[in-house]
């Protein structure tokens, strides 16, 4: 019988919740960026090849290009790969290590919190405009801001459990997640 901190219990679970969570984001995200590629290259065609008239090409890549951004804010946080100081981790004892990772945790959720809730402002003022996209709400790609905002605070959220209970089951871990 194993031990370990990943075999059982709230860590696990998180973890398994957060990674499933970030395999659907990444997916979402790809099939965004592939459809923004196609649009960037369909854009360069109609400009300098079809006689085609579609203006609205550089609208539809710069709002897929912000989808895409803002889902994978939330697609690094399971494995820790945004920018960090880890040699101030790396130096801390371990139980000051837990409390600094818990404190910029909770600040980085509860910016991810307010950006959230501001963004639900900011789509529903731009149902009331529309893009060039054929009359489309500015409100669906407005929506990225809410919506990667709350998958990032849901990613910080299962990623602070999982690792404060992982290291609180290794106590003399000397490097934090």
């Amino acid at each position: 019988m194993t031990s370990t901190f990943e075999d059982t219990g709230l860590a696990a679970r998180a973890d398994t919740w957060s990674r499933g969570l970030a395999a659907v984001t990444d997916r979402v995200a790809a099939v965004l960026l592939a459809l923004l590629v196609l649009d960037v290259w369909l854009g360069v065609l109609v400009r300098y090849a079809l006689p085609l008239d579609l203006t609205f090409m550089e609208e539809a890549a710069r709002y897929l290009m912000i989808w895409v951004a803002l889902l994978a804010v939330s697609s690094g946080i399971p494995r820790r790969e945004h920018i960090g100081v880890q040699v101030l981790f790396e130096r801390l004892p371990p139980g000051l290590c837990r409390g600094l990772l818990a404190a910029l945790d909770t600040l980085a959720f509860a910016f991810f919190a307010f950006l959230a809730l501001y963004g639900l402002g900011l789509v529903e003022r731009g149902g009331k405009t529309f893009t060039m996209i054929d009359g489309l709400s500015k409100a669906v790609p407005f929506a990225a801001v809410p919506v990667g905002a709350t998958l990032a605070a849901v990613q910080l959220l299962l990623v602070a459990l999982r690792d404060q209970a992982r290291l609180g089951a290794m106590p003399a871990r000397r490097i934090c997640p």
